[in-house]
């Protein structure tokens, strides 16, 4: 391997890490609020990539329909659950909540697919057609079983990718797709080294949206609210916080991830329906690192798995998932060698 191409692997495995980094924030955001891992990530940036592919086609998106239906079914059982417990007044609110804003969403799309738009509208109206899925999804899976173990939310979880997965095979077809570069032309970094624009707009991007995600933990309120309920539940509770709102909003924060996940990536890869699993694993990885807890440990372990999957691609293509998942060993027992038990854990393990 010569330095050339060793520079090469180097800037393809930064565009990677841009992407996990990204996913992971997501992943280690919903479990350290909602104590579920939320395997479905990678599904919902495939959605946003083929519905962005959609749309630069001048076609009618499917996820118009995935979304009315998903709004119809969730708004169909809160009003009942609000029926049998005789909280009639409340319908009207659970209506306009889960079935009227996510169809106002679809709204702008309906009106507009079809037309060539400018790609600023078609990014707009992909994200705005995403946004609503995460929350419907976790209303009618996670929320009924809310305060159950970790280990019955990850089985609600995996079962939740497989049912996207089949939702996005029924809505969008088995056929792969590949956006429009969002940038083009290259820039040179080094006399006879050249990147390309999207590759560095996608290093940014993930760079900007991590510092805004830690700016809104830090210094606003609705953060701060999220933090809390990541610490304590039970004290956030007793200051006002409800875990069903902080829930709710970390899923539509997930949500918007995921969203710009999908559209990073479209241009540089072809996306299937059932693509999504590997990008989520691979976040998953980059979260177990960071101990699904720690931000910047997470940022270091994207990184990792970024360019050890650019290397591993070079070395042996055919091999290259195996190299990254088996980082999970490595990173487990740095983990559990590191990590303090009390002895009531293991009094309560003994037993």
């Amino acid at each position: 391997m010569t330095w050339d191409i060793a520079l090469i692997l180097s800037v393809d495995g930064v565009a990677g890490a841009a992407i996990y980094l990204l996913a992971g924030l997501g992943l280690v955001l919903v479990f350290s609020v909602t104590r579920v891992i939320f395997v479905p990530f990678g599904d919902i940036a495939v959605f946003s990539a083929l519905t962005l592919a959609y749309l630069e086609a001048g076609r009618w998106p499917p996820t118009i329909a995935l979304v009315a239906v998903l709004a119809a079914i969730t708004a169909v059982k809160e009003v009942v659950a609000h029926l049998r417990h005789g909280r009639v007044a409340k319908v009207p609110a659970a209506l306009g909540t889960w079935l009227g804003l996510p169809l106002l969403a679809c709204v702008p799309a309906q009106l507009l697919a079809g037309q060539e738009l400018p790609p600023l509208v078609d990014i707009a109206l992909t994200l705005a057609l995403v946004l609503p899925i995460v929350p419907l999804m976790a209303r009618l899976v996670f929320h009924p079983i809310a305060h159950a173990s970790t280990l019955v939310l990850l089985i609600a979880s995996l079962v939740m990718h497989f049912l996207m997965s089949g939702l996005g095979l029924l809505f969008f077809g088995p056929e792969g797709f590949r956006t429009q570069p969002l940038m083009r032309g290259a820039v040179e970094l080094a006399p006879g080294f050249l990147v390309s624009a999207q590759v560095l707009l996608m290093v940014g991007a993930a760079a900007v949206l991590a510092g805004l995600f830690f700016l809104a933990f830090e210094r606003t309120l609705v953060g701060k609210a999220l933090r809390a309920t990541a610490v304590n539940r039970t004290g956030a509770q007793l200051v006002g916080i409800r875990p069903a709102s902080t829930a709710a909003l970390t899923y539509c924060a997930v949500s918007l991830l995921a969203g710009f996940v999908g559209i990073l990536i479209a241009p540089s890869t072809t996306m299937y329906y059932d693509s999504g699993l590997i990008i989520g694993l691979k976040a998953f990885v980059a979260a177990i690192i960071g101990g699904l807890s720690s931000y910047p440990l997470t940022a270091l372990g994207a990184l990792a798995v970024g360019m050890l999957e650019s290397f591993a691609s070079f070395w042996d293509g055919a091999l290259k998932d195996v190299i990254v998942f088996s980082l999970l060993i490595p990173a487990l027992m740095i983990r559990s060698h590191f990590s303090h038990h009390s002895d009531d854990d293991v009094e309560e393990e003994e037993v």
